[in-house]
């Protein structure tokens, strides 16, 4: 007996899980996503319960039997959110352009979208830009007129002080209207390359506006719906918390309303009158009449 005991191997004790640790959707800490299949950690997974109904449902376009307690992973959360956003800009545009994209995507990864355009244009000028751009802002100020009028005054006063014999530009100043030739021939292109580099800035400004308005308008608009959701299912809960509460007033009340029997009073006894008693009084009654006798 002892040598069959000793040939039987023994059997390792059952662990002992904790109801918190359990894998799967049963678990407090760990979830699978009903989309893809992978258990994570219960905080990266959402019910689509709480979700948008609108979002909801183009989940449930491509899984119709996901219940409202099913749990999807936030990565499939954010693709099928870029989706949606994808759908509602075609149908609004009838295109999807590359702003578009770049929108979705923000709003999928809950990003910023709003840029410092002066930052990202001043990083990629060139020295030639630098100089064109100070040159053209130069040109544009009170410095540069006060300096090139002080400039002309100071020309013309030498050379009519020193005589047209020893002046290096007599009059009529054919130097000077030669030099000034010049500067302008050489002045205007480059505030014109100054002013054409500010248009693209401004045009990279004004998509910058409009992606931001536009994924304000979509935040805005998916606010709304989320607000909508939850105050329909809060008037829901205020409804079925109202019911309970008449059920449980009635409840109350139904004992209460049962008329209590009332108990019959207790039927008085009579006294025995005795004989003489009787015979006495009815002595000193009157006598009858004589005539109705007759």
């Amino acid at each position: 007996m002892t040598n069959l005991e000793s040939e039987i191997p023994a059997v390792p004790p059952v662990p002992v899980i904790e109801p918190g640790s359990l894998p799967g959707p049963l678990g407090k800490k760990r979830g699978i996503c009903a989309i893809s299949g992978q258990e994570m950690a219960r905080k990266n997974l959402v019910e689509i319960g709480t979700l948008r109904p609108a979002l909801a449902d183009h989940i449930r376009a491509d899984f119709p039997d996901l219940p409202d307690h099913a749990l999807i992973s936030l990565k499939e959360l954010s693709r099928y959110r870029t989706r949606y956003v994808e759908e509602i800009l075609r149908e609004e545009h009838g295109e999807y352009s590359d702003l578009d994209r770049e929108v979705a995507e923000s709003i999928a990864r809950q990003e910023t979208i709003a840029e410092n355009v002066e930052d990202d244009f001043e990083e990629h000028r060139t020295l030639g830009e630098r100089f064109s751009d100070n040159l053209a802002s130069f040109g544009g100020s009170w410095a540069f007129l006060i300096s090139f009028g002080v400039v002309l005054v100071v020309w013309m006063a030498i050379n009519a002080a020193i005589g047209e014999g020893k002046a290096f530009d007599p009059y009529p100043f054919i130097l000077l209207n030669l030099v000034l030739s010049c500067l302008a021939a050489v002045q205007a292109p480059i505030i014109m390359m100054s002013q054409k580099r500010q248009e693209s800035k401004d045009r990279l400004r004004s998509l910058n506006d409009y992606q931001v308005n536009l994924k304000a308008e979509l935040e805005i608009r998916h606010l709304h719906e989320k607000m909508d959701h939850l105050i329909t299912r809060q008037w829901q809960r205020l409804a079925e918390i109202q019911q309970v509460q008449l059920e449980i007033l009635q409840d109350t009340q139904l004992p209460k309303a049962r008329p209590k029997r009332r108990k019959k009073p207790a039927a008085k006894k009579k006294r025995a009158v005795p004989v003489d008693v009787v015979a006495e009084e009815a002595e000193a009654l009157p006598p009858a009449n004589p005539e109705r006798q007759a």
